[in-house]
């Protein structure tokens, strides 16, 4: 006999599933401080520790890393509906056991890239299956606001993460103490999502029981649509590579430069961190108003004030103007990241929508490893201040697309 848990309708809603909800938003602070543990580090050791002078083979990490990332993403949501969501969080935090350890004890750059290798699968198996139970969880209306909580929490948990490695490594060397951080970070995230998480494909299928339309697309099909087809969708997927690519650009170049300019690495842990936590507690606002004002408005201007907080960055020399170019990147980029994950539920139907959420992310999260290979070659051609300038230049090209080619999706602002 079926226990009354399984055969309950479930119901939709953040008040009706705040426990989970907030339990999820824990776990996805763990995920982003899993990469926070590398931030303010692992460029400097790149160069200080194996010797990497080009800045193309000292970015081959974050190459890896978005790679790994990427086509994860899109294994996460197919796997996601065949298997259920939390199996798949529970393989990402096993993956994500071994790379503290190797990151600590790597004798050879290459064991780092591997390590980024794993992290990536991590990443993209957590982190998306986060976003996917969290839409789960809270139907249509709050889509905003949810994956505002979402991502806030985990770029927070990254922020905060880089700030504290980087005070370690001030006082206690680059390896190991920075990265023990990560292992207790990855037993605590397995055993919650282990021992507490709970199934959410449940809550998916009753949403689209409630549709009148039905809707069984290809898995190639949702690919065409999301990345090329659908106007908005496709939008939203390009919007998401260029953002990652200044995510890739910031991550791997930002400590070299802060550095190379004279400042101290306690300074450029600040630089480092200020960014995402800008950016992490901005989407708690910018999630929720998304949802008021609508989505294409906020992603347009939120893609066009991160170029011009990169042309700034670029421009500038000393900590005052790098801090406030930072706060600017860290704003625009919170207008952007959770409204496009909203922007993606508001279109995808229930029964394809993780599929949806998994190609996004694909497109997304390919953004660190263009943006790692791109900004490597402009660096090390022209300097890392011109290759700052020309993603900038195309950061703005997206933003201006999103406004040319997306329509509001929000359903109650397109009805309006």
């Amino acid at each position: 006999m079926k226990s009354t848990r399984e055969t309950a309708t479930p119901v939709l809603g953040l008040r009706a599933n705040a426990a989970q909800f907030v339990l999820l938003v824990a776990v996805n602070a763990l995920v982003g401080g899993m990469l926070g543990q590398e931030r303010t580090v692992l460029p400097l050791l790149a160069n200080q520790v194996f010797g990497l002078d080009s800045y193309t083979a000292a970015l081959t990490y974050i190459l890896a890393f978005g790679l790994a990332k990427a086509f994860t993403n899109y294994l996460a949501g197919t796997w996601s509906e065949r298997y259920g969501r939390k199996p798949v969080l529970v393989a990402g935090w096993l993956v994500a056991v071994p790379v503290p350890l190797l990151l600590i004890w790597a004798p050879d750059w290459w064991i780092v890239v591997a390590a980024n290798v794993l992290l990536g699968i991590s990443q993209g198996l957590t982190w998306s299956t986060t976003v996917i139970m969290k839409i789960d969880l809270v139907g249509p209306q709050r889509r905003g606001l949810a994956m505002g909580l979402n991502e806030s929490a985990g770029y927070l948990g990254l922020a905060l993460t880089g700030l504290l490695t980087g005070n370690i490594a001030a006082h206690a060397g680059l390896r190991p103490e920075p990265f023990l951080v990560g292992i207790a970070y990855a037993a605590l995230g397995l055993g919650l999502s282990t021992l507490a998480v709970r199934e959410t494909r449940g809550h998916a299928d009753h949403e689209a029981s409630t549709h009148a339309e039905p809707s069984n697309l290809t898995d190639r099909h949702v690919f065409t649509q999301t990345s090329f087809r659908e106007p908005a969708l496709s939008s939203a997927s390009q919007a998401g590579l260029v953002n990652n690519l200044n995510d890739g650009l910031a991550w791997g170049i930002f400590p070299v430069l802060f550095t190379s300019a004279g400042l101290t690495l306690g300074k450029t842990g600040i630089l480092v961190a200020l960014y995402p936590a800008v950016w992490g507690l901005g989407q708690l606002a910018t999630g929720a108003l998304s949802d008021r004002w609508g989505r294409k408005h906020f992603i347009t201007a939120g893609m066009l004030l991160q170029a011009a907080a990169l042309a700034l960055i670029a421009a500038s020399d000393t900590f005052a103007s790098w801090a406030i170019a930072s706060v600017a990147l860290g704003a625009g980029t919170a207008m952007v990241y959770p409204t496009l994950l909203a922007a993606i539920g508001d279109v995808a139907h229930p029964s394809w929508r993780a599929r949806a959420v998994g190609v996004y992310r694909l497109w997304r999260d390919l953004g660190f490893a263009v943006g790692a290979l791109l900004t490597g070659i402009l660096a090390d051609a022209f300097g890392i201040r011109d290759a700052i300038w020309a993603i900038a230049g195309l950061t703005a090209a997206s933003g201006i697309l999103v406004a040319v080619r997306m329509y509001e999706t929000h359903p109650r602002q397109s009805r309006s």
